[in-house]
């Protein structure tokens, strides 16, 4: 059975479940080969893989009660791409995930979307090790990751390729 998932609010964005029409703006995104660069195996989607991607997505929160979020901004409902938590099989610990179109980057919104993402996995999910994949030249997932905090913790393998694992704080009330 499904587990209802939750919607989170900012003062800007709308953290949603994911639905069947957000397929177009996910296709773009996952298409666009400057997205794609540091997602993954850096490999940009077709519209089918982007399916297959959002059953995915839907499928985290069934079998793990958590995933991502769409991101949308409050003011006019705009799709600017995803938040959340991964923990797929093989995966070396508990993910915080945020990636957006590049037509949103530079404006805050990772960030916003990220710091209430690691709020939510800490105090509800009660998560004390949260980690972000992040490749080594992906410099603008570096800065959010480091200004909530994160620290690099080691270099791994994954998905064919280097990355490095930031770890974000323990909540400082437990």
């Amino acid at each position: 059975m499904i587990a209802a998932i939750p919607r989170l609010e900012t003062p800007r964005l709308l953290l949603r479940p994911f639905g069947a029409s957000d397929l177009d703006d996910l296709a773009a995104m996952l298409g666009d080969p400057v997205v794609m660069r540091f997602l993954g195996d850096g490999v940009p989607r077709d519209r089918a893989d982007s399916w297959r991607q959002l059953t995915s997505i839907l499928g985290h929160w069934a079998l793990r009660g958590f995933g991502l979020w769409a991101l949308e901004r409050r003011e006019d409902g705009a799709f600017l791409g995803w938040a959340g938590h991964l923990q797929h099989e093989g995966w070396p610990g508990f993910e915080l995930a945020y990636s957006l179109a590049p037509s949103h980057w530079g404006q805050g919104y990772a960030r916003e979307a990220a710091a209430t993402a690691l709020g939510y996995a800490q105090e509800t999910l009660q998560r004390e090790t949260v980690i972000s994949i992040i490749r080594p030249d992906n410099a603008r997932s570096i800065r959010v990751a480091t200004a909530l905090g994160a620290v690099r913790d080691r270099t791994v393998t994954f998905l064919g390729a280097e990355a490095e694992i930031y770890r974000y704080p323990a909540p400082a009330n437990r």
